[in-house]
């Protein structure tokens, strides 16, 4: 099982306290309503799947109930970092 840290209670947490919410920073299409079916089956459907370092957003649903932004390495699970939605990762990878 993971620990892991939530950056909004500052506190090590047991996974089943989370919830995994997708890969982090990815932004919204500003006018869904202008973007082809094509484009917008892009935004919702396809994501990166990296061997090695990802960026992802995490949900405290235990907790605080915020999403969170981790750094984790898909081959070990280790979390390198947290950190709130809206920061910049310290850690490099894909974003």
């Amino acid at each position: 099982m993971l620990n892991i840290y939530c950056p909004h209670c500052g506190e090590h947490r047991e996974e089943d306290e989370f919830h995994y919410g997708g890969e982090a920073h990815i932004a919204r299409p500003a006018d869904p309503n202008a973007l082809s079916d094509a484009e917008w089956a892009q935004y919702l459907f396809m994501r990166k799947n990296p061997r090695g370092l990802h960026h992802e957003m995490w949900y405290h649903a235990a907790g605080c109930r915020k999403f969170f932004n981790a750094t984790r390495h898909t081959v070990t699970y280790e979390i390198q970092e947290t950190y709130k939605v809206g920061e910049q990762p310290r850690q490099g990878g894909q974003s």
